[in-house]
């Protein structure tokens, strides 16, 4: 269990990396895409994909990774990714004779692929909402608490002494 969440936790961590990195990332073959989906053509070449908010489509090649939060991944037939695939809150789908070269992740989605599909890397499914709860949730209460702590520390501090008889 250890390791599942900590692989999370490297996942969530990539996709941070991603999008520090895509904003440096101009003019070259990334994109990055908000409430709008990503259609890669079948003969174009794309680097990293992201997606907030959308889905991404892939009929050509990626020499990147493929990231969707908030929407699928769909790799349709005969597709090349030479990095990995994760969707978080949505689902990822791997069509006939698709090549991954790296991990396949669906965090609080499925990961559904056809027997032809060939994965390099691990596939890791966490369906279910929970874990969104997990991820989103418990960070958000040690947070809470740690306030809370800080608040209660600095009223104790501004608080008299008690006054001896």
């Amino acid at each position: 269990m250890f390791r599942l969440l900590l692989r999370i936790g490297f996942y969530v961590l990539a996709v941070a990396t991603l999008f520090s990195s895509v904003a440096l990332a101009e003019g070259s073959a990334d994109r990055v895409q908000v409430g709008r989906d990503i259609v890669v053509q079948p003969n174009e070449k794309t680097g990293d994909l992201v997606c907030v908010g959308c889905s991404i489509f892939v009929r050509g090649q990626t020499a990147g990774e493929v990231v969707a939060v908030a929407g699928n991944v769909v790799l349709e037939q005969g597709v090349q990714v030479a990095g990995g695939v994760t969707a978080v809150a949505g689902d990822v789908r791997l069509q006939r004779a698709v090549q991954v070269a790296g991990d396949v992740v669906a965090v609080a989605g499925t990961v559904r692929r056809d027997p032809t599909a060939t994965i390099a890397g691990d596939v890791t499914s966490l369906a279910g909402s929970g874990w969104m709860i997990l991820i989103f949730l418990v960070p958000l209460v040690l947070l809470g608490g740690f306030v809370a702590l800080i608040v209660w520390l600095i009223q104790r501090s501004r608080r008299p002494a008690p006054v001896a008889a």
